[in-house]
Formats: C-alpha cells, structure tokens, sequence
C-alpha cells in the first residue's frame, strides 16, 4: 500500500497507526494531518481514491466529511460572535422572525448550536430535491413544532443543524454559509475545504463507500428507532432527508449545494488546518473570549433524543464521550464505535463513517481525519481513534482510562 506524505520524528506513531488501518483495519483511502505547537508534523495519504477505476489517493484528494462539517459551519457563527455580530443568548426571533413559531420563540442562538433547540428533524415529507434547496429547507424547519420544549434536553440535529445555524450565519453576514466559509475562514487560512463544491474540483473528490448493516444488527437503541418507528427522531432525521438519503454524497447536485450539517468536502490537511489556529490561541479567526466559550460543555445527556447515546456538546461542537461500557455497538462492532475519546479542553467533530476534526488549546494540537470507507457505529470507529491515541501518545499523554486523554 503506498503512503506519502511526511512525518516527523517523534510522531512515528501516527505513521505506524495510519498503515496498520490499511493492513489490518480495511482502509481503502485516507488522509491524516497533525499539528502540534503550530507546526504540521504529520501530512499522510495513501490508498484509494476510486476502486472502480483504480485512481490513488493523492496530496489533494478531497471526499465528504459529513458532519465534519458542523464544525465549519459552527466556527463560522462563532466569527460572527467575535464581531459583536450574533447574540448567542439573543433569541433567534431577533435574527429570523420566522423561526418564532409553535412555541419556538424563545429558542436561542445558543440552542441552536448545542443540539437543544428542539427541532432535530422534519415530520413532513421532504421532497427530492429539498436538501439542496435551501430557503425550502429554512422554510420547513421555521414551520415545524417542536420535538420538545426547547432547551429542557438535546437530541443531535444531523441533518437540520445545517439550516438552523447556518441561517443564523446568513442573516447576521449578509452571505450564504458556504460564500462566508469560503471568505472569512477557507480563503484566507488557504484550505481546500468548501460548503458547496466548484464543478471544477469535482475530479478531486474520492466516493464514499457506504457501510453496509445486516438486518441483524438492529439492536442497539437508535437502529431499533430506525426499524420500529418510522415517527421516531432517529427514523426521521436517518430517512426523511429527500435525495441525500439515496446516494446523494457522491452526486454532483449532492456537492455543490450548501448543506451546512452534512456536505462539506476537505481530507485531513482542511480539517487540521481549520481548528490549528483554535488550538493557538484563535489566531484572526476569533478573540480569547470567544475561543474559551466554544470549548466548554453547553448540554449533556446519558440518552441522545436522536443518538440514543450518552452525548456531551459544547456550543457547536462534540467533546470528549466515552462511550466504551455504556454503548451497545461497542459489544458489537467494537468499543470505539459508539465513543471519540479527546483531552478535555478539545472540541471539534466527528463525520459519520469515522472522519473527524478537532483541536485541543491546552494541548497545542490540531487533527484531522478523512476517508472514503465508512465503518460502522454512530461516532468513532477503531481507524480514527487509532490516529486521535497515537497523536496525544505523541505528545506525553500517557492514559485515556477517565475518558479523556491526560497526562
């Protein structure tokens, strides 16, 4: 399998740890940055790219980081904070009159962010194309009645987050989630990371290879949502997402619109590169202030309204959950599964399949993740929790046991 790239010494680790995931783990195309004190000490990539046509992962691949992209769109409504240009405790009535409807009046900017805003999904049928049209999709969710009084409990927004905050990001800029992204955050720190592909970048893009679930493996909690309960949060947030649902991550219709929860498209060095000024100090991106906000834990829960899983959310962004003896996919498919182990001052987040984003200020480290086999279980899987493990190894961390990474 042929890997390129760099790694420095004392990081050998992650380079040992990203080969056996091909050797041993069933990788087929990947990428893994770090970024440690400011300084890229690991920029891999092997494997790849397409099997059906035999193309390599190279330097600049790029794939779907699915929820990764919280994270982006997150950073952007934390920019807008920094400027004195979005109340996070503001009602979001003030910013989107139109969201102030059967009994969301008093939802917040700050609901929005940490999954507590109670609108994780849409009971009405989505429409084909919904997803890529977004003032339908901002429509639908300002109509829609909450799952529960919102702020008493979070339940994770998968596919809804993407209009709730991105619309906040659009009212208070005066630009499209993706145009502001692409202005005041990818430009200016040079990533190769969009919320809306250039046609001209699609040769770039790796498919993604689905997991695939038996009908057996049906039992943990949010699988049985899904297969008993076509009304249940998880069955709605999982199938009632229009085209996406059917493959659309490797359509083109499924790249070039602005789905701010779901369709951001980078590798490793994009991921890394967006939180490596978080994890120094905020750099141009955001103020002290601000930085320390966005890492601290806003809503908890041993029973995710949509995950099923215990799950702890900063304003945006997932912390450290270990989830290794209280998920049942872990017994299943693994203790990773179900759980994305961090320091705790980390924040960052997870894709589904296992890509994952995240930087840790205490720490001084960045990371990033990107691949096009998807495995199985709702956060983690053995593959990035390998390369999170050997990066804080790296850097002296020496115990995971308490379920984040110390010293």
């Amino acid at each position: 399998m042929n890997i390129d790239g760099i790694c420095k010494p004392g990081f050998e680790r992650v380079g040992e740890a990203f080969r056996r995931n091909f050797d041993a783990e069933g990788e087929v195309g990947a990428s893994v940055c770090v970024v440690a004190g400011g300084e890229t000490v690991v920029d891999l990539w092997g494997g790849v790219a397409d099997p059906k046509t035999g193309r390599a992962w190279s330097r600049d691949t790029v794939s779907i980081v699915y929820s990764c992209t919280k994270g982006a769109t997150a950073l952007c409504a934390h920019v807008l904070a920094s400027r004195g240009l979005l109340d996070l405790d503001a009602p979001v009535a003030e910013l989107w009159p139109e969201f102030a409807r059967h009994g969301k009046e008093r939802v917040t900017a700050r609901m929005m962010l940490d999954h507590s805003s109670a609108v994780p999904a849409v009971r009405a049928k989505v429409k084909d194309d919904g997803p890529y049209d977004w003032t339908y999709m901002t429509e639908r969710l300002a109509d829609e009645t909450p799952f529960w009084e919102p702020g008493t409990r979070n339940g994770y927004h998968g596919f809804t987050f993407g209009w709730t905050v991105g619309e906040m990001v659009r009212r208070a800029s005066g630009k499209s989630l993706g145009t502001f992204f692409r202005e005041e955050i990818a430009g200016p720190l040079g990533l190769d990371f969009w919320i809306g592909l250039p046609e001209e970048m699609e040769p770039r893009v790796a498919p993604m290879i689905a997991h695939v679930y038996k009908p057996a493996d049906a039992v943990t909690p949010f699988m049985r949502d899904l297969a008993t309960d076509k009304q249940s949060i998880a069955a709605l947030f999982f199938f009632n997402n229009g085209a996406w649902r059917l493959g659309g991550a490797n359509t083109r219709a499924g790249h070039a619109a602005e789905i701010g929860a779901a369709n951001g498209v980078t590798n490793a060095r994009g991921l890394a590169g967006m939180y490596a000024p978080l994890a120094a100090g905020g750099g141009r991106l955001v103020d002290a202030t601000t930085l320390r906000r966005m890492g601290e834990v806003s809503m908890a829960t041993h029973d995710d309204a949509t995950l099923r899983i215990p799950t702890r959310f900063a304003l945006g962004f997932m912390k450290s959950m270990d989830n290794r003896r209280r998920s049942l996919a872990a017994k299943l498919w693994g203790e990773d599964c179900d759980s994305v182990i961090l320091g705790s001052s980390a924040f960052g987040h997870v894709g589904a399949g296992g890509s994952l984003g995240f930087a840790d200020p205490a720490a001084g480290l960045a990371f990033g993740y990107s691949m096009n086999r998807m495995g199985p279980g709702l956060l983690m899987n053995a593959r990035g929790q390998a390369l999170v493990d050997a990066a804080y190894r790296s850097l002296g961390h020496t115990s995971k046991d308490s379920g984040v990474w110390a010293r």
